[in-house]
């Protein structure tokens, strides 16, 4: 299976050799990532593309000194809402009546679902709840990047404030949750380039329960 040939070929790069990324394959990545699973289908989050390169410069010197950040093509900044209102519910539900050619009134069941439930949770709780969903579609942008031959690397380790700060997110409901450097791998300067993957056997990874197994 091609994916699985891709999905091997994948390692989180530690280093980038500059070359920028052809804009077609960016936005097939992009695409991709926009059609990433979310409860409700809300997408409770919005992804940055940075390709500015002063810009990345200033993410390296101020929130992040890893060198994927000055050495990629382009920068997605995964940020979760980081407040639910219910504005949020009713823009999706204007995007659903557009889309789908229902009424609004068929969804009033719906919103009322979200208003009893979301809306019913603290700010923390909802905070948690959309960063989980901000995983969901970096993986599909790593699935993706990966089936573009780009190279990629999911990063937790970086001055979230200070991001935010730089980003001015906080002015825009947001929170920087992960982010992923696109470009093409460094092979002369990568230790990991030609490491072997390494994963959980099956064997130890998957766990198979039956009913009977567990009377």
């Amino acid at each position: 299976m091609e994916l699985l040939q891709k999905l091997n070929w994948r390692y989180a790069a530690k280093r980038m050799n500059g070359k920028k990324v052809d804009e077609v394959k960016v936005n097939n990545i992009l695409e991709a990532t926009r059609l990433a699973a979310s409860s409700m289908g809300l997408q409770p989050y919005n992804i940055i593309v940075i390709k500015d390169e002063a810009l990345l410069k200033k993410i390296h010197e101020n929130a992040c000194k890893q060198p994927q950040m000055v050495e990629c093509s382009h920068l997605l900044v995964f940020a979760a809402w980081n407040s639910m209102t219910e504005k949020h519910m009713d823009d999706y539900l204007a995007d659903i009546v557009e889309q789908r050619g229902v009424t609004l009134e068929s969804l009033a069941a719906f919103k009322g679902n979200y208003m009893n439930g979301i809306m019913s949770r603290s700010v923390e709780q909802n905070l948690n709840w959309a960063a989980r969903q901000t995983y969901i579609a970096l993986g599909f942008a790593l699935v993706a990047a990966a089936a573009e031959g780009v190279d990629s690397t999911p990063m937790e380790g970086f001055n979230a404030p200070a991001l935010d700060e730089l980003l001015k997110l906080k002015e825009r409901g947001l929170q920087s949750i992960s982010l992923l450097p696109l470009g093409y791998r460094d092979e002369a300067n990568d230790y990991l380039v030609k490491a072997k993957k390494v994963r959980r056997a099956k064997e130890k990874l998957f766990i198979e329960i039956t009913n009977q197994s567990l009377n």
